[in-house]
């Protein structure tokens, strides 16, 4: 209930428009990697989903930030989000362990490789995350997503979101090439979010 609800308020307010530009709205497992300058990102890219997607589709959450009140009810019921700590306690921990868990029991993630809201219109330093993820689901597909005006219509900072249209551009699938570093991978997927831009 709190889902639909969730879907039914990003519709009204801020549109969460899809735009498949270069793959289609099938069922496959994917993780869908975006640039990020709001709050509404989240929201924004799981809305704009079709429902059979949306219903097996985690975004990837900071627990510091979603773990607590009315954020972790939100996360939990309404998103059914994958919380992650951003501060490992212990080194030998892998902090990408609950979206490992995630992806082998079948689920689609959203990500933001940036690690944290970013206020310019171009998506900045991406982390290692997506690249680990890839190489260890190879049967998974990467897709590069480029949000559009969320972060106006809600900037950092900001309590109550502006009525502006927002989009969700869906790019094409990223994976990682036979003999590509990290580094290589990380560039060219950022550079397929930015394309869609």
């Amino acid at each position: 209930m709190l889902a639909r609800a969730l879907v039914a308020l990003a519709k009204l307010f801020f549109g969460a428009y899809p735009r498949w530009i270069g793959v289609r709205p099938e069922p496959r497992q994917r993780i869908y990697f975006a640039n990020h300058g709001s709050h509404l990102d989240t929201v924004t890219l799981w809305a704009a989903l079709p429902p059979h997607l949306r219903r097996r589709t985690r975004p990837v959450a900071a627990k510091d930030y979603w773990g607590g009140g009315l954020r972790a009810l939100v996360a939990h019921r309404g998103l059914n989000a994958v919380l992650i700590d951003r501060e490992r306690k212990n080194p030998q921990d892998d902090p990408l362990a609950p979206l490992h868990a995630a992806l082998a029991q079948g689920d689609s993630l959203i990500i933001f490789p940036e690690g944290t809201r970013n206020p310019d219109e171009t998506p900045g330093r991406f982390k290692s995350g997506i690249y680990h993820l890839a190489c260890a689901h190879p049967d998974m597909e990467p897709v590069a997503v480029y949000l559009d005006n969320a972060r106006r219509s809600l900037p950092k900072g900001s309590l109550l979101p502006v009525p502006l249209i927002c989009t969700a551009r869906f790019g094409a699938v990223v994976k990682p090439a036979p003999g590509e570093s990290k580094d290589e991978y990380l560039q060219r997927a950022r550079a397929a979010v930015m394309e869609l831009a």
